[in-house]
């Protein structure tokens, strides 16, 4: 019995044609959409130099400190467990369900600075300067130094020029993060006195992912200068996301239910001296703002 001759039949022409020119054919590998890495190592600013240290060898054991620790640790638990018959934060559940306004951060006396940390460009090498003191009348903390945007000559760094202020993570009992919940208000509220010169606050809420834990909400901030105070009111869906300084095509809103942390960051490359004074940073319930988020949400293209 002969085979059937290849030519007198149209389909297994056409399929010996397809694999002959897919064997000519260089293999061209599919197209891949640049996105946010999912698995990301510590992250180095240039400049910094590398800790190579394994993690149980950067422990302090101290064993006097310990016990302070335990105790205050105990403390804290304590009131954590008094809180909660009272109400959230110590206060009736009614005050808290109906409060409009909410001050977070206050400036009165030296203590209330144990809440911040300053930070600049002189950590990878810079010559910027920043210090954070109380003002002369124990209501306010002043936020002053020089910019300098000259970068440091380590052959690795390109741009400097950086100065941040920025507020501690609040813990609860034995270390345990505690979150700031902004859920019944949409609007940030500032009384500052500056010189002048653009800010960026940032606010960073916590996040259910390792590769978002640089993930950071940014707005502007632009003083006046002069002697007046001015009142400040931003509303949340103002906030861009930001990642690692970059602002991302994923835009989403700010979630208010787990605030981390505040800061404030002079980055305008205007070198010389600056100023900002702060009175306080609250919260509050604008009702006329309706707004949900001012940018375009990014839609993937769904597979089909």
């Amino acid at each position: 019995m002969s085979l059937p001759n290849i030519t007198r039949l149209p389909h297994l022409r056409l399929l010996s044609s397809i694999h002959h020119q897919q064997l000519l054919l260089p293999f061209i590998p599919p197209l891949s959409v640049p996105r946010r890495t999912v698995i990301q190592g510590n992250y180095r600013r240039p400049g910094q130099p590398k800790d190579d240290r394994l993690p149980w060898e950067k422990i302090n054991f101290n064993f006097s400190k310990g016990l302070e620790g335990i105790k205050k640790q105990f403390t804290l638990l304590k009131k954590e467990f008094t809180d909660r018959w009272v109400g959230p934060e110590g206060k009736p559940i009614l005050d808290h369900m109906l409060e409009q306004n909410q001050v977070v951060w206050e400036f009165r006396g030296p203590e209330s600075l144990e809440q911040w940390t300053v930070s600049s460009d002189s950590e990878i090498g810079g010559q910027s300067e920043v210090y954070l003191k109380i003002g002369k009348n124990n209501n306010t903390c002043l936020l002053y130094g020089t910019l300098s945007s000259t970068p440091p000559k380590d052959g690795e760094t390109r741009y400097s020029g950086y100065c941040t202020m920025r507020s501690k993570q609040p813990l609860a009992s034995f270390d345990r993060k505690k979150h700031f919940d902004w859920s019944n208000f949409n609007t940030l509220h500032l009384r500052v006195r500056g010189d002048g010169r653009p800010w960026m606050i940032n606010i960073t809420a916590a996040t259910y992912f390792s590769h978002h834990r640089d993930d950071m909400y940014s707005y502007f901030l632009y003083t006046r200068g002069g002697p007046y105070w001015q009142d400040v009111k931003i509303p949340f869906s103002k906030f861009f996301l930001t990642h690692r300084g970059r602002i991302q095509d994923n835009q989403h809103p700010l979630w208010l239910d787990k605030i981390n942390n505040i800061g404030f960051t002079l980055g305008d490359k205007v070198d010389g001296p600056f100023q900002l004074e702060i009175d306080y940073i609250g919260v509050c319930k604008d009702y006329a703002h309706t707004e949900e988020f001012a940018y375009e949400l990014y839609q993937g293209k769904q597979s089909s």
